[in-house]
């Protein structure tokens, strides 16, 4: 049986009045199904091209943040104790920093997992 979801793509903002960006992961939500997974990378040479003096370490670190915030890691902080609507919205929510969400998209599907594997490989890895 098919579910729906919603997603939001994470982004590496290097210089915003630029307006240039790159695809560094996704987050996908079905409240139905108790289900939200983050999952993040960031292709270095690419950051590297639009941002020369990027901080790998440390958007490496907030990626991972956010993987481990959409898990429910009690370790990753406050938000990571919310509930998953509450998480999804938090990762979801409009930001002014060097990691960004889009807008949250929606969609439906027969496998969760498998979505996340096909949106993370056609918007992130490909």
């Amino acid at each position: 049986m098919a579910d729906t979801f919603s997603y939001a793509v994470v982004r590496l903002v290097p210089a915003l009045e630029r307006g240039e960006r790159i695809n560094v992961g996704v987050v996908v939500f079905c409240r139905p199904k108790g289900f939200l997974q983050a999952r993040t990378a960031l292709d270095e040479a690419r950051a590297r091209a639009l941002w020369p003096d990027v901080d790998v370490e440390a958007v490496t670190q907030h990626l991972k943040g956010l993987e481990r915030i959409a898990a429910g890691d009690p370790e990753a902080g406050p938000i990571a104790k919310l509930d998953l609507t509450g998480r999804f919205h938090w990762l979801a929510a409009p930001s002014s920093t060097i990691v960004q969400p889009s807008e949250v998209h929606t969609g439906i599907c027969d496998d969760l997992d498998a979505q996340v594997e096909r949106l993370f490989r056609e918007l992130v890895a490909g």
